[in-house]
C-alpha cells in the first residue's frame, strides 16, 4: 500500500493517524490538512470496516491500531457500525477551508457522513 509520508518517520506516522483516527471517531468532525485528512480517511473506513465484520479477531485488530483507546473502540462497534451497516464505504466528508497562515498548508475539515 504506497502512503503518504506526511513528513514524519514511520512511527511518527502511525502513531499520528492513530490519534487522528481516535479524534474523528470520539468527535465525529476534525480539522486537520487535506494531506493527513485523506490519509486518515483511509484509516478510518477499515476501521469502520472491521466494525462492521464485528468478530472478536477484528476488535482485537482495531483496537490494537487505536492503541488500546476502550472508548473509542467502544464507540466504533456499539455506535458507527450499526449506523453504516447498509452503507459500503464513503463514510467522511472532507470539506476544504482556507490555507493555514504560517505555512499555507491546505486546512480541510474531515468528517462522519
Amino acid at each position: 500500500i504506497i502512503m503518504r509520508k506526511l513528513g514524519v518517520d514511520n512511527k511518527h506516522r502511525r502513531s499520528m493517524l492513530a490519534n487522528l483516527t481516535i479524534s474523528l471517531i470520539m468527535n465525529e468532525r476534525i480539522e486537520t490538512t487535506e494531506a493527513r485528512a485523506k490519509e486518515t480517511r483511509r484509516c478510518l473506513d477499515k476501521m469502520i470496516t472491521y466494525a462492521k465484520n464485528g468478530s472478536l479477531v477484528s476488535r482485537r485488530k482495531a483496537a490494537a491500531f487505536l492503541m488500546n483507546n476502550k472508548e473509542a473502540t467502544k464507540k466504533l462497534f456499539d455506535e458507527l457500525a450499526p449506523r453504516y451497516k447498509d452503507r459500503n464505504g464513503g463514510y467522511t466528508r472532507i470539506l476544504k477551508l482556507d490555507e493555514r497562515r504560517g505555512d499555507d498548508a491546505l486546512m480541510v475539515i474531515i468528517e462522519l457522513v
